[in-house]
């Protein structure tokens, strides 16, 4: 226990000393919260105009999070620089000759880096609802009512599991740049597509980001059809995390620095 308790801190002492990775929290809570309070306070200007058909699936709580799209690629490339930042500089060899045992090593550095991650994006997530149900004014929902808290909390979840889905890629690809370029395109262009075009809808809503997206919708998007609620979305997302932190682990045990 002592010497997980060493590593831990050496691996926080790692993260806090890296500006870059400090940097790209703090562009994901700015980027999620003004985002998401620019387009509530476009939907309370437009809801006048807007159809009743729309009127009736508004969701107050789920507009709130719309800027979390470009928040979780600031998460995204927080995730990739705690991993691959070692694997650049050439540090992963000290780091692996210091802690030998690499599932203790892996273990410390996404935990840290993982608490670090929920508690930024659970104030990210509560900000975000807070200025966003303002700039919403009559249209606004409350934590009290059904749905929403849990939305609020799902919300502040989905930025940290993508956080450490990230860290796990990173781990499989060493590479931040080889990193980058796969989880992007997957994230922003692939998801998109397989979700939007019909043939392939099936399939995109088992992918991890329009999974876990579900946990932070109260009112369901008009003619989506999915076969889970609310945390069998989250699951899916965990199930995903857990394949690409176990793939990260196994590949980092066979193979050297």
């Amino acid at each position: 226990m002592a010497a997980v308790s060493q590593v831990l801190r050496s691996e926080w002492t790692k993260i806090r000393s890296v500006r870059s990775t400090v940097w790209t929290l703090g562009v994901a809570l700015v980027v999620t919260v003004a985002l998401g309070a620019l387009i509530c306070l476009l939907a309370s200007n437009d809801f006048g105009s807007t159809a009743p058909r729309d009127r009736a699936g508004f969701d107050p709580a789920g507009t709130s999070f719309a800027g979390m799209g470009l928040g979780q690629l600031a998460m995204i490339v927080f995730g990739v620089l705690v991993v691959s930042n070692e694997y650049s500089t050439g540090m992963i060899r000290t780091s692996l000759a210091a802690v030998p045992q690499r599932g203790v090593f892996l273990f410390c550095k996404i935990t840290v880096a993982a608490l670090l991650a929920l508690a930024v994006s659970f104030v990210t997530a509560f900000l975000s609802f807070f200025v966003g149900q303002a700039m919403l004014g009559d249209h606004a929902t409350s934590l009290g009512d059904p749905g929403v808290l849990r939305a609020v909390v799902g919300a502040g979840l989905y930025m940290t599991v993508i956080g450490v889905f990230a860290m796990g890629v990173a781990t499989m690809l060493r590479s931040p740049m080889l990193a980058l370029g796969t989880l992007m395109p997957f994230f922003f262009l692939i998801s998109s597509i397989l979700g939007n075009v019909s043939a392939t809808r099936k399939i995109g809503r088992y992918l991890p980001d329009q999974a876990g997206a579900r946990i932070m919708q109260v009112v369901p998007p008009a003619g989506q059809d999915v076969p889970y609620g609310p945390w069998g979305g989250f699951g899916i997302m965990l199930a995903w995390t857990a394949a690409a932190v176990l793939g990260g682990y196994l590949l980092l045990k066979r193979r050297d620095a």
